[in-house]
C-alpha cells in the first residue's frame, strides 16, 4: 500500500497515518510519500500545524466545552465560508480542535506518526521538495533514509 499526503494541515494530517497505520497492523507493507505541504508532517516540530476550515464544509465543528445543548450543535455548516478570513479564526479552529481532540483523549499528529514508524510504516520525504523548500536533514524525524525525487530534478531539472 502506497498513500501521498495532500495538504500539511492539522485536520488532513491524521488520514495518512491512520491509515498507514491501521494497514500495517492488518499486515500490509506500507510507504507514505511526502511531497510539498505534506512534507511538514516529517518535521521533527509540529507545533506550527493548524487546521484549515476554510472551504471544508464537511468539517464538524462542535464545542468542546459548556453545557451540553451547545456541545451538540454542529457549527461548521452554519459559519459562512467567508468568515474563517477573519483574522485568528484559523488559530480559533485549530484550538478547538486541539481541545476536542484531548476531551476525547484522540492521538496526537506526533503519536500516530509514531505509532507508524513503530510498526516499520516507511515514511518517505521528497527530496526535491526538501531542496525546494530550504530543509536540512536535521529538521526531520528518523524515517525511511531513502529519499525520493532527487534523481528526477537532476535527471530533468536545469538546476543542480
Amino acid at each position: 500500500m502506497c498513500s501521498s499526503d495532500l495538504k500539511g494541515t492539522l485536520d488532513w494530517a491524521f488520514p495518512p497515518f491512520i491509515v498507514g497505520s491501521t494497514a500495517a497492523a492488518m499486515g500490509k507493507e506500507v510507504t507514505i510519500f511526502f511531497t510539498f505541504y505534506g512534507l511538514g508532517l516529517l518535521l521533527k516540530d509540529l507545533s506550527g500545524l493548524r487546521v484549515s476550515p476554510q472551504g471544508n464544509p464537511a468539517m464538524p465543528m462542535k464545542m468542546p466545552f459548556g453545557p451540553q445543548w451547545l456541545q451538540k450543535i454542529d457549527f461548521g455548516p452554519k459559519i459562512p465560508n467567508i468568515m474563517w478570513n477573519i483574522p485568528g479564526m484559523e488559530l480559533f479552529a485549530t484550538n478547538m480542535m486541539k481541545k476536542t481532540m484531548k476531551k476525547n483523549n484522540i492521538a496526537t499528529i506526533e503519536e500516530l506518526r509514531d505509532v507508524c514508524l513503530e510498526m516499520g510504516v516507511k515514511l518517505i520525504a521528497c527530496e526535491m521538495t526538501i531542496g525546494m523548500f530550504g530543509y536540512s536533514r536535521e529538521d526531520f524525524i528518523r524515517s525511511e533514509e531513502r529519499r525520493v525525487g532527487k534523481e528526477c530534478r537532476s535527471r530533468w531539472s536545469p538546476y543542480p
